[in-house]
């Protein structure tokens, strides 16, 4: 299992210390980071400033939303990026929820698993660079068909030439289908709340999808699992748990609408439906630390490490058993080295994820 970290979303600004985490995992041998978006910074200009001082690390976007660019705008960014960093960038999507897409993006959020795939069948024609692009839609129709504008769209090919034509697309998914179809049409999956005792069942959704992959995608051996883990190294468990309580309230709370919130949906399925039925009636109240303090210390061991070092090292066997192939960590400087040390690497403490 491999070590990347996730710096998450920004809150009024940039956080602190994420630009010598990068210098630091990038000297000390981590296999990636990856920034994310929502509806405050970008994911593509974080990356690119901080990857700029680096040579080695992956960098990844974790994700990208697809309803805030075309296909073919996220395709220039993405060969951009790759060429910038000489072949190290992974670009991974997402879909957001209805809240976000619509009230954000101003864009309809019918059909994400059709949109999706058309989506990355436009940003793989970009990327191959073989025939200008085109497509049927009906998301993303290209060129605007007739009726739709002024008639005068032409099928174009990118005007620069791809660093890689098999650059890897990861798709960020968290219900059933959205898992299999990664599987599908993807070179790796992203999940958000990934748990040890579903792995069976995620591995049989993986399955199903790799059934259906085409032979020209890549290997289903080189295919990625790459988790966002939230780690908390403390003396105390529910002190530990406390760090992390607040981020489970907002998923669950306040990252989708009552009846459409597909975090939610996640953690449903592990079996938490009425802790999540509390967390979510205070956090729509406005009371966020009941919220949080209704999240129960079983949710949060079930999708993050907390606790002492012997505590994470022994519930990490756990992890290194599923089909995760990278651990994104979400925590300070004593998580990244913590873990570091356990999975053979050895970032510095300067390695802070801020």
């Amino acid at each position: 299992m491999r070590l990347g970290i996730h710096t998450g979303y920004w809150s009024a600004g940039p956080p602190e210390g994420v630009a010598e985490a990068v210098v630091a995992a990038d000297r000390l041998g981590a296999d990636s980071v990856w920034t994310a978006e929502a509806y405050g910074s970008d994911a593509f200009s974080p990356l690119a400033w901080w990857g700029a001082r680096t040579s080695r690390i992956r960098l990844g976007t974790a994700v990208a939303q697809i309803s805030a660019r075309t296909p073919t705008a996220t395709a220039m960014a993405a060969l951009t990026m790759d060429h910038l960093s000489g072949g190290r960038f992974v670009l991974g999507l997402g879909v957001s929820g209805p809240q976000v897409v619509e009230g954000w993006y101003g864009q309809p959020y019918a059909r994400p698993l059709a949109r999706t795939r058309e989506y990355v069948d436009v940003v793989r024609q970009v990327l191959a660079r073989e025939a200008p692009v085109t497509s049927a839609g009906p998301h993303y129709p290209l060129p605007l068909p007739d009726g739709a504008g002024t008639g005068l769209g032409k099928a174009l090919r990118s005007t620069v030439h791809p660093l890689r034509a098999d650059l890897p697309i990861h798709l960020a998914a968290e219900g059933p289908k959205n898992i299999a179809l990664a599987a599908e049409i993807a070179d790796g999956w992203l999940p958000l709340f990934y748990s040890p005792r579903m792995d069976d069942e995620f591995r049989g959704l993986l399955a199903d999808g790799f059934a259906r992959r085409a032979p020209e995608r890549s290997a289903v051996a080189d295919f990625e699992v790459s988790a966002t883990v939230p780690v908390v190294v403390d003396e105390h468990v529910e002190r530990a748990a406390d760090k992390v309580r607040p981020f489970l309230a907002l998923y669950v709370g306040g990252m989708g609408a009552k009846g459409a919130n597909f975090h939610r949906d996640a953690l449903d399925r592990l079996g938490y439906s009425a802790a999540c039925d509390e967390i979510q009636a205070h956090y729509l109240a406005g009371r966020k630390d009941l919220a949080a303090a209704a999240v129960p210390t079983e949710m949060v061991e079930d999708v993050a490490l907390v606790g002492p070092s012997e505590k994470i090292a022994q519930d990490l066997r756990a992890w290194q058993d599923t089909a995760v192939t990278t651990l994104l960590v979400q925590g300070d400087a004593t998580a990244v080295t913590t873990l570091a040390g356990m999975l053979g690497g050895a970032p510095s403490p300067a390695a802070t994820t801020g």
